[in-house]
């Protein structure tokens, strides 16, 4: 059986809008080609509460940021200047570098139980801690510092909202051959996505193998119905790309 690598080969992405270029480019260098079906878009807050609120968790003796979206958003607001900045992953990472930001841990796995494994954030009962994220995403790491007796103060700089697939897209992805590998790195894209397919379309995905940015979210599409699936070791486009390549061609 053939892999991926031996041939032309179609993807998948359910990033955000505007935010499938970096994978776009990782697919296309492994001679792929990409279709960007984005059920959400993401709109940055700048009220007087975010404001206020980011304000205070910057100024915890630790902060957690939870993507390259919560850094760009909490950056146009004003200066990331805290003491110890936590990266979710290597992207998040890189941004917060980028913007100034010096002293950054990122954990090996990249996701939220990898950042709650962190050394520094086993035993924080009375500490004060930041968390700027978006609204209703990483409630694991706020709920699970809570239980170990963190003071959390969140600051939500952006939120998603829905964003229908145009006919353009439904008629690309109709197009698709069968082994068409379909990237979940969210799971409330996955679910944006899903919610919007007529019955036939949600058959038809769901029958994609999936390649997913956790072991979280391949148990997320066990639970949904995908029978093909494979963990990447972190969302970053390579090591997506590098998954996809390990799935075998039906």
């Amino acid at each position: 059986m053939r892999t991926r690598r031996e041939r032309e080969w179609y993807a998948i992405s359910l990033r955000p809008q505007g935010q499938h270029r970096a994978l776009r480019d990782a697919v296309a260098r492994a001679g792929g080609h990409l279709l960007a079906m984005s059920p959400l878009r993401i709109v940055a807050m700048a009220d007087a509460q975010t404001r206020s609120r980011l304000v205070d968790a910057l100024e915890c003796p630790m902060c957690v940021f939870t993507s390259p979206n919560a850094v760009v958003c909490a950056a146009r607001l004003q200066a990331l200047a805290t003491t110890h900045a936590i990266a979710v992953g290597s992207g998040t990472a890189t941004s917060l570098h980028r913007r100034g930001v010096i002293n950054v841990a990122a954990p090996k796995r990249m996701d939220s139980e990898g950042v709650l494994d962190l050394p520094m954030l086993r035993d924080v009962s009375g500490q004060r801690i930041g968390l700027v994220s978006g609204a209703g995403g990483r409630g694991l790491i706020e709920r699970t510092l809570h239980e170990r007796g963190a003071d959390v103060l969140r600051a939500d700089v952006y939120r998603r909202d829905m964003a229908d697939f145009s006919p353009a897209v439904l008629r690309k992805f109709d197009a698709m051959p069968a082994d068409a590998v379909l990237f979940v790195t969210s799971a409330e894209a996955l679910d944006a996505a899903l919610g919007q397919l007529d019955p036939s379309r949600r058959s038809r995905m769901i029958s994609l193998p999936v390649v997913t940015a956790s072991e979280r979210l391949r148990d997320v599409c066990a639970q949904k119905g995908f029978r093909e699936t494979r963990v990447a070791a972190s969302a970053r486009p390579q090591d997506l790309v590098r998954a996809a390549h390990r799935t075998p061609i039906r």
